[in-house]
């Protein structure tokens, strides 16, 4: 198994979960983990996993993550197992601004919209997007997140 863990971080909570999912996927040899600004065309042949994630950012992902997105032909991903992520607030800390609690019902969190890039380029979603939880803007990750980012990866080897 070839696996591309990819992701965009601005605070390094992306980067965290990216890392613990990679290492929940396999032995080094077998998954790299790269950010999203510095992934070479060549990374994504002979691929039969590829994970993206971002934060989630105005209520999308970065701009880094879409145009890495954008960037992969139509059908480049065929044939490979796609899945996507973010780091996000939890409900709790979005229902207390009504106006973004507002918006979050509407356009949702940067994980969908990955998610669907990556079946528009070809890609066969293993699992359903997920989100991972921070506790404020610059962090940090919620206590067990890491370990939730684990079993999700565990949960996308079994689906292959």
């Amino acid at each position: 198994m070839k696996a591309l863990v990819v992701y965009d971080s601005a605070y390094g909570n992306t980067a965290t979960i990216a890392q613990a999912i990679g290492q929940a996927i396999g032995l080094p040899q077998d998954v790299t983990v790269v950010q999203a600004g510095r992934v070479k065309p060549g990374q994504l042949a002979g691929l039969t996993l590829l994970i993206v994630g971002s934060p989630t950012q105005k209520l999308r992902p970065t701009g880094a993550t879409t145009g890495l997105l954008k960037s992969i032909p139509k059908n480049g991903l065929k044939d490979i197992k796609v899945a996507a992520f973010d780091t996000r607030f939890t409900v709790g800390h979005i229902e207390k601004t009504r106006i973004l609690a507002f918006f979050v019902r509407i356009f949702g969190y940067a994980a969908r919209p990955i998610a669907d890039q990556l079946e528009k380029k070809g890609g066969q979603l293993a699992v359903p997007p997920e989100g991972f939880y921070v506790a404020d803007t610059q962090g940090p990750l919620l206590e067990g997140e890491l370990e939730r980012a684990a079993d999700w990866a565990r949960q996308i080897i079994v689906a292959l």
